[in-house]
């Protein structure tokens, strides 16, 4: 019975290699603050997040984490760069890319801000009523 607990449990973890605070930030049309105000949700329910970007994508998570370091929401906890390989399906052979991973704590004055942003936008929408 002991066995089967432990096959249970190791299942279980090894198929938790999808981080729940993982942010993979793509080369897509999304604007920037999308990803700012993705990362500030996340830090709120997991208290640290984690950006992850190959290539052409590597500005935009710099940018998200210097956003949110400037702004005193975050703290960098961890940078993390590596290349690696993607097959490339129309040249056949495999291609190196640049790899960047950040993984970023809330300040203590995270609440604070996240709070007064969400007061701030709730006292202008009565304003403009």
């Amino acid at each position: 019975m002991e066995e089967i607990t432990e096959g249970v449990n190791n299942i279980a973890i090894a198929g938790d290699t999808q981080k729940k605070n993982r942010i993979q930030v793509s080369n897509t049309k999304k604007p920037l603050f999308f990803y700012v105000n993705l990362a500030k949700r996340y830090m709120q329910q997991h208290n640290e997040v984690e950006l992850s970007a190959l290539g052409m994508a590597i500005s935009t998570v710099v940018s998200v984490a210097e956003i949110l370091k400037n702004n005193g929401f975050a703290v960098e906890k961890k940078i993390m760069t590596s290349t690696v390989e993607i097959r490339d399906e129309s040249r056949g052979r495999p291609i190196s890319k640049a790899k960047i991973e950040i993984v970023l704590g809330k300040t203590q004055k995270f609440d604070e801000l996240m709070a007064a942003a969400a007061e701030e936008r709730g006292g202008n929408s009565e304003e403009q009523s």
